[in-house]
């Protein structure tokens, strides 16, 4: 029984590698800072291996979040600095064999840190000169580091928190053809151990390699419509040495649409579901966001 329910937390706490963030490398002007505020809900059900006597696990998730950062200049390339905190609450319930079971949890999630800068194309221009810029192929790359500063006790079972870092190093292209944009990213997410999982276990998770594809269509300046597509592998979990039969190798399809409300504001609407799903959460999550932006 103990094991079956170490499985169900590995999966319920968070869903890495499902992101779908369309237009991630596009160029940005130099000198700018920005405010997001933002809320998603996700729901859907947790799948696991069918040998394990796990049945019926469904989640429904919010997460409100706050974001801030800024735009600079980086040996002539553009490049951008974020720092992201959620705060996450909901409940999950399933069965263990015969047995039924829910949580509800609330609190603060882990905070996010990343660092993206152009490599090819993609030059530090001001404003005024990144207005007269012509778009052009541009080739990016990022780093998201999770830091293990969300609401963690190890002597819960399904926690906010993950009590670990994370890292993710990611690759971008992006190559713009009229009014349509076309982007390819890959990415691969790296995990500490956890040493202070359920009752003083030792949690492990491989790596989680993962590819997205978009395409947006620009009606006017910051009025697009995108095409979202994200497919991922690994992320098999061990505690205290034994395996949770949890290799996911999953995909989702999502829309993805930009509004400007103003010269400085902006809102964000995305729907996203899972297309396939071996193992792991299979959610269909609907957000929203407003940017505020402002120049140094």
């Amino acid at each position: 029984m103990r094991i079956a329910m170490i499985c169900l937390a590995a999966h319920a706490p968070r869903s890495f590698a499902q992101e779908l963030e369309p237009r991630a490398f596009s160029p940005n002007p130099t000198g700018i800072n920005y405010l997001v505020v933002g809320y998603s809900r996700s729901t859907g059900s947790v799948l696991f291996d069918p040998s394990l006597p796990l049945t019926d696990v469904e989640a429904n998730l919010n997460a409100a979040v706050l974001g801030v950062g800024h735009t600079f200049g980086v040996f002539g390339h553009s490049a951008s600095a974020t720092l992201v905190t959620p705060y996450v609450w909901g409940d999950i319930s399933g069965r263990v064999g015969e047995t039924s079971g829910a949580i509800t949890r609330s609190g603060v999630a882990d905070a996010s840190l990343q660092f993206s800068v152009n490599l090819i194309g993609g030059p530090a221009l001001s404003a005024s000169e990144f207005s007269r810029r012509a778009p052009e192929t541009t080739v990016g790359a990022s780093l998201v580091v999770d830091t293990p500063v969300g609401q963690y006790d190890p002597e819960k079972l399904i926690n906010i928190g993950t009590h670990r870092w994370a890292f993710k190093p990611e690759i971008g292209i992006s190559q713009p053809i009229g009014r349509w944009y076309l982007e390819c990213y890959a990415g691969i997410w790296l995990f500490a151990d956890n040493d202070q999982y359920y009752h003083g276990a030792r949690q492990s998770q491989a790596p989680i390699s993962s590819l997205q594809l978009h395409a947006s269509y620009t009606f006017k300046p910051r009025l697009w419509l995108a095409l979202d597509v994200t497919g991922y592998r690994g992320g098999q979990t061990t505690v205290n040495g034994t395996d949770m039969a949890n290799l996911q190798a999953n995909s989702r399809v999502g829309v993805t649409l930009s509004l400007p409300l103003h010269r400085s504001q902006s809102v964000k609407l995305a729907y996203s579901d899972g297309a396939t799903t071996r193992v792991g959460a299979s959610f269909r999550t609907l957000s929203i966001a407003w940017q505020y932006s402002w120049s140094d």
